[in-house]
């Protein structure tokens, strides 16, 4: 009898450790199921905005004053398809809806930086303004080649 009474003994804490497990389990569970806290968003009122305007696309991106992204829109995103991401128009309606993204943030006053030949250069940088965005400066970064790669040699016919 002792034997039985041991096992009986034995499988009885067994069983209490597995209440205990689920127990466990079940607080876990409706912790996460409690919902997530919304993510407070920092305020930055300064910034810089990089318009990139090529022949093909506009694209704007904003990031804070130590170059961490915010937002970003282009014009494919903006629902326009072909030769019309690259008018002065899509890019108005780009910055728009990057403006509407950093609302949370409150940025007011930006740099911007200006990259690229296409049609949506000045349009950008005035649709800025018309969203009520503070430009304080502009810079055009367009690379420029300095002299290029070396010259084929001459064909000798």
């Amino acid at each position: 009898m002792t034997e039985t009474s041991n096992q009986q003994s034995n499988q009885e804490p067994v069983v209490e450790k597995a209440d205990q497990k689920e127990e466990a389990t079940a607080v876990k569970t409706s912790v996460s199921t409690k919902g997530r806290k919304s993510k407070v968003k920092k305020q930055v009122p300064t910034g810089r905005v990089y318009i990139q305007a090529t022949y093909n696309n506009t694209v704007v991106s904003v990031t804070d004053a130590t170059g961490n992204a915010l937002a970003q829109c282009s014009a494919g995103q903006a629902g326009f398809k072909g030769p019309k991401k690259s008018t002065p128009y899509a890019a108005g309606v780009i910055v728009k809806k990057v403006t509407e993204k950093i609302q949370p943030y409150g940025l007011r006053e930006v740099s911007v930086f200006v990259k690229g030949i296409g049609g949506g250069r000045e349009a950008a940088i005035r649709a800025l303004n018309a969203n009520g965005i503070q430009v304080l400066s502009i810079k055009d970064v367009t690379p420029i080649p300095h002299n290029g790669p070396r010259p084929r040699k001459p064909r000798r016919v």
